[in-house]
């Protein structure tokens, strides 16, 4: 489906996936729980999910001769890192700016995990005082006006490459690797569960799966607390991405799968549920989920199937999307482990 579409390879290839046995046993072997190990794709500042959008966006970038990469992002975002390394990568410039999303209790929290690798991959980094929203940032559009005020060559990227033309691409080719590794394995996943923020990551998913009828076996775990916004951002960027790779499937309203129960008490700051889920991952199977993603995602799947959401017997892949990174920020939180 992405043979047309030129791609700028950041990735080893692949992502493995892993049965979590000992949590599968823990919830009563009801279902068979599996992950995809993007949180391993990749040598880059320790990888994730925003490097599949980002190869198919890169190439553009140096087909427009730009120099500098500009992005947004909350101060401990994944995404703002992977900019940082791709930047790092290529001989580009980056400008990160780094909204204030999240209301934290950790006096380091903007001086260690993602923020300090960003610097330290030599990006600059404006600080800026504005709340969390998945959409298009005025801050952002600054920054895009201030590098081509003195004289630079910007390359806007939006918050979790997500709106970009090309930011669903990458997750459609997630569903073409799954299928592939399914065959494998000779068996087919009953579900994917993934976290949903700012849309593009569940959006490829769901076109990419939609190819042989599967786009609603994409459960996605709202992160943002704005599930109305990111409901219409996941199914307008699955609509324009089917467009582009020629779908026959038409994406409709209800292909968008989408969970809201786990986002509170809001975007950023983790429930004494997900944190026990941050917990129980990491002593069971010791995988690291963060508190602004994967744990939330991870807390969603483990209360799904406890309360039978998926028939027993089911084969669940859990997209682990990557981002362990921030869980520095919550180093107060997590003290005592």
């Amino acid at each position: 489906m992405l043979t047309k579409f030129e791609r700028y390879p950041l990735t080893f290839g692949p992502t493995p996936i892993e049965k979590l046995e000992r949590l599968g046993k823990l919830l009563g072997d009801k279902v068979e729980i599996y992950a995809k190990r993007e949180d391993c794709n990749s040598g880059l500042a320790f990888g994730g999910n925003k490097l599949r959008k980002l190869e198919y966006i890169v190439p553009d970038a140096i087909a427009l001769d730009a120099d500098t990469l500009v992005t947004v992002g909350g101060v401990q975002s994944n995404h703002t890192r992977m900019v940082a390394a791709v930047a790092a990568k290529i001989g580009m410039n980056c400008l990160l700016v780094q909204e204030s999303w999240v209301p934290h209790e950790d006096v380091v929290y903007d001086r260690v995990g993602n923020i300090l690798l960003s610097r330290l991959m030599g990006a600059e980094v404006n600080m800026v005082d504005e709340y969390f929203d998945i959409g298009i940032s005025r801050s952002w559009e600054k920054a895009v006006y201030e590098v081509k005020a003195r004289g630079g060559r910007p390359y806007p990227i939006p918050a979790g490459a997500s709106v970009h033309p090309n930011g669903g691409l990458g997750y459609v080719g997630f569903a073409e690797e799954v299928r592939a590794q399914e065959k494998q394995l000779g068996f087919v996943f009953d579900y994917i569960v993934a976290c949903t923020v700012t849309g593009s990551t569940h959006a490829g998913m769901l076109v990419g799966f939609a190819k042989d009828g599967r786009q609603r076996t994409v459960v996605g775990i709202d992160a943002s607390a704005t599930p109305a916004q990111t409901r219409a951002q996941v199914l307008g960027i699955a609509q324009h991405t089917a467009a582009l790779i020629e779908l026959e499937t038409e994406i409709v309203e209800d292909d968008v799968v989408l969970l809201e129960d786990y986002a509170g008490p809001c975007y950023g700051v983790p429930s004494e549920e997900t944190k026990e889920a941050i917990r129980l991952c990491a002593r069971l199977e010791g995988m690291i989920t963060d508190p602004v993603y994967e744990g939330k995602s991870m807390q969603g799947m483990i209360d799904l199937i406890q309360k039978g959401f998926f028939p027993e017997g089911s084969r669940v892949l859990f997209a682990h999307l990557g981002g362990g990174p921030a869980i520095n920020g919550y180093g107060y939180m997590f003290r005592n482990g």
